[in-house]
């Protein structure tokens, strides 16, 4: 029995290290600024990351095949700016949501046939097209924001109510994509794929068509946090997500997900994404100047990056 503790611990060392430095940053807040622990600032807090933890969440599943999706940010943007726009033309929520969440599923499989089908480097690919769908959308909008109708805003109910609901929609989603990955075969897919592509070839599985949906995944999950994003405030930004793509990836790299693929959990990733949502309103409450925060996200993320190097450099010598 202590074998198999002591298993599970050298397992999920990485993960279970930053879930601790997490409980001692938010036991810090607790004793130097017990102010940040406010029930309404909390709460507005955990809304305004409700969309990044469900970018953070597919952005999961793309590193873990050994792929990598910078173009996150201009979907986001793009399926925003779509979403407000059918909705100020007078379409219901749901069907403008929905509209919203296949575009964002068509600019995924962009990505993913230009990957998996012509065999493309996903970092070029993605590159290509963050820049295309940010300067498209530029050229589109030259800047100006969309207008929502009433009624769009928190989803119609109250200011809490919404932040609770959208709380709960995005703690939802990652818990099913975290139990997925752990217990459905298409997850286990996932893993063998990026830990081993021609093993999983040879095996029987098919790597292009996991790749491909993995982006399309992807696109899915950005459109969606787009409209999460989006009833948040009366009018819908075009800039929108800017620098999404490297949040949702610092992530999960501190979170303990290889970026060579294949090894990781989405708890591990949670506790990541929670530890950087931490900083920034940690510094502002701790009176700290807020330039110190990226600071310090890239103090988390190289060690974060040393880390799996060293583990790595352990395994091989092992």
């Amino acid at each position: 029995m202590a074998k198999g503790g002591g298993e599970s611990v050298r397992r999920y060392f990485r993960e279970l290290s930053v879930a601790a430095v997490l409980g001692l940053v938010l036991l810090l807040l607790a004793v130097v600024a017990p102010a940040f622990f406010s029930p309404q600032p909390l709460l507005s807090l955990a809304a305004r990351e409700a969309p990044t933890l469900v970018v953070i969440g597919g952005m999961a599943l793309v590193i873990l095949s050994r792929q990598i999706d910078i173009s996150v940010g201009s979907q986001f943007a793009v399926c925003g700016v779509a979403f407000g726009l059918l909705a100020a033309e007078g379409m219901a929520f749901p069907l403008a949501a929905i509209v919203a969440v296949l575009l964002g599923g068509i600019l995924g499989a962009v990505n993913g046939w230009l990957i998996a089908g012509l065999r493309l480097p996903s970092i070029v690919v993605t590159l290509a097209t963050m820049v295309a769908w940010r300067e498209g959308l530029r050229w589109w909008r030259q800047g100006q924001f969309v207008d929502l109708p009433d009624g769009v805003q928190w989803l119609g109910l109250s200011q809490g109510g919404g932040q609770v609901l959208l709380i709960a929609v995005a703690a939802a989603l990652f818990v099913a994509l975290a139990i997925g990955l752990r217990h459905l075969a298409v997850g286990r897919v996932v893993y063998a794929v990026g830990s081993d592509e021609e093993a999983a070839r040879l095996a029987g599985l098919k790597p292009r068509a996991v790749t491909f949906g993995v982006f399309v995944a992807m696109g899915v999950l950005a459109a969606a946090a787009a409209v999460m994003n989006a009833v948040q405030s009366p009018q819908v930004d075009p800039k929108a997500g800017t620098g999404l793509e490297l949040r949702a990836i610092a992530a999960v790299v501190v979170g303990g997900v290889s970026i060579s693929g294949g090894r990781g959990t989405l708890w591990g990733v949670l506790a990541g994404a929670l530890l950087l949502a931490c900083v920034s309103p940690g510094l502002t409450h701790l009176h700290i100047e807020a330039y110190w925060s990226r600071a310090i996200e890239g103090a988390i993320i190289l060690l974060a990056v040393v880390a799996e190097g060293l583990r790595s450099r352990k395994e091989g010598r092992s």
